[in-house]
């Protein structure tokens, strides 16, 4: 079971940025997806941003051109850079990893079944 401790999120005013910061335990499976997923008051999780083994990068439409998802494999964190915050960016914010899905190459999508949680870090974006 890989431990995941999110960090960073805070209130802030539209348009401005916020980076959240994910601690893991040692990953020990070399074909690891990590990612972001959020959850906005009243509606279902979604996939924000995934990072592939091999560091290739997936975003959610919304947030494509304004967040960046990247890791730290020597100290063992995931990051999500967020700039141009908009209040439909509010949310909770979760870390995710689970074993990378062959589809004849090593595939982290947006939309599929995470295995392990972190336990959020709110995140709100006010107009």
């Amino acid at each position: 079971q890989v431990q995941l401790t999110e960090s960073g999120g805070d209130s802030v005013q539209a348009g401005g940025s916020l980076r959240l910061s994910c601690a893991h335990s040692k990953l020990t499976y070399r074909q690891t997806c990590m990612g972001w997923f959020r959850q906005a008051p009243g509606k279902q999780r979604e996939g924000v941003a995934t990072i592939e083994p091999d560091g290739d990068t997936n975003y959610v439409d919304s947030v494509k051109g304004r967040f960046t998802i990247s890791k730290d494999n020597d100290s063992d964190t995931l990051y999500l850079q967020m700039n141009s915050l908009k209040p439909e960016d509010t949310g909770v914010y979760y870390c995710v990893t689970s074993d990378a899905w062959y589809r004849g190459t090593w595939l982290c999508p947006l939309q599929a079944p995470y295995k392990n949680w972190g336990q959020g870090t709110q995140v709100t974006v006010s107009s």
